[in-house]
C-alpha cells in the first residue's frame, strides 16, 4: 500500500539575495512592499492573523486567496496557509544568512497528484515572484 503523503507535491524556490536578512524580511512581511512583488494583501506578521491576497477576479475565480499566519519567526521563518478555488496548500519561508547577503528558500507544499496544473502554475508564478522581489530589493528605498 502507498503512503499518501508521497503523492503530495511542493514547489521549492530558493535564492541568495545579496541583501541583509533584515531587508529580505521585511519585503516579506510589510504589506506595501509585499504588495510590489507579490499580491495585494492585508497582511500582518501575527500568528493566526486570516488575510489575503488579492488579484482582479477573472471567469471562474474570484481573485481571492485566503490566507492565515502559522508561523513568525522574525528574520527566520515566515509561514501561511494558501487556500484559492479548492486548493489549500502552506507557504513556508525561510532565511539564512549567508556572507554578503541572505539565502531565502520558499516552500509551497500540499499539492495532490490531482492539482498538477495548479502544480506548475505555482512553480512558474514563484520564480516569477521572485525574480521581481529581486528587482524591489535592489531598490535603495526598500
Amino acid at each position: 500500500m502507498s503512503n499518501p503523503a508521497e503523492s503530495i507535491h511542493t514547489v521549492v524556490i530558493e535564492k541568495v539575495f545579496r541583501h541583509s536578512p533584515e531587508k529580505v524580511w521585511r519585503a516579506l512581511t510589510e504589506q506595501s512592499l509585499l504588495a510590489q512583488w507579490l499580491l495585494k494583501n492585508d497582511f500582518e506578521p501575527t500568528v493566526g492573523r486570516a488575510f489575503q491576497f488579492r488579484v482582479d477576479p477573472m471567469p471562474n475565480w474570484n481573485g481571492i486567496i485566503d490566507c492565515e499566519v502559522q508561523v513568525v519567526e522574525p528574520l527566520k521563518r515566515l509561514s501561511y496557509t494558501w487556500n484559492s478555488m479548492g486548493l489549500e496548500s502552506v507557504v513556508l519561508f525561510t532565511l539564512n544568512p549567508e556572507e554578503g547577503g541572505t539565502h531565502l528558500r520558499m516552500e509551497q507544499s500540499g499539492f495532490r497528484p490531482d492539482q498538477e496544473a495548479a502544480y506548475k502554475g505555482a512553480g512558474y508564478g514563484w520564480q516569477k515572484f521572485f525574480g521581481t522581489l529581486e528587482k524591489l530589493l535592489a531598490e535603495a528605498s526598500v
